[in-house]
């Protein structure tokens, strides 16, 4: 069984965990670095990314999520989460993201969206102030699009998407993150 990490420090990072749960893996909240140690994967959930990078810097856990990264452990952001991968952040993933991209809270909705990588009818993802990729380097792949912007992308073991399959209760997002987590553990 895998143990993967949710980054809890804001966000709704009990919705990930209990899709986690559901799949079949074992979850542990990440507060302090001493919570990355053992996983086996790690999500960032979304919330708010200005109160998640404060969080971070206070519990100094910017160092070891990128080492964390780094040594190739897999990573899921949503969206805030995809915003704290991103080079003016984290600096784990090879792109920018524009934040509230979409518009404000009440310009927040819901559509039916084809992910490559994921079989089946389209999932439907609900976008709440969510972000974009504004800029992305060569090896990010896009994944996803609305309107031509890219909302899910993949570099390696990095998969981000600026929308919350754990309040539609879309289980493939969180089941490609756990397929990638078994692909690159040894055995």
């Amino acid at each position: 069984m895998a143990l993967i990490g949710v980054l809890a420090l804001q966000g709704d990072f009990a919705a990930h965990g209990a899709m986690l749960r559901e799949l079949g893996a074992e979850v542990r909240e990440v507060r302090v670095p001493a919570d990355l140690i053992g996983l086996d994967g790690l999500v960032i959930p979304g919330g708010e990314s200005t109160t998640m990078t404060l969080g971070v810097a206070r519990e100094d856990l910017a160092e070891p999520l990128r080492r964390l990264a780094a040594a190739g452990t897999p990573v899921l952001g949503t969206c805030a989460g995809m915003i704290m991968l991103d080079r003016a952040h984290l600096g784990i993933g090879d792109w920018e993201c524009e934040r509230n991209a979409f518009g404000r809270q009440i310009r927040s909705f819901e559509t039916d969206l084809e992910v490559d990588g994921i079989d089946g009818d389209p999932i439907r993802a609900m976008f709440i102030r969510a972000p974009w990729v504004a800029e992305r380097g060569p090896g990010v792949k896009v994944l996803a699009q609305v309107d031509g912007h890219p909302v899910a992308v993949r570099e390696g073991a990095v998969l981000a998407v600026a929308f919350h399959p754990e309040l539609t209760g879309e289980p493939r997002v969180h089941g490609m993150f756990l397929r990638m987590v078994d692909a690159s553990s040894p055995g």
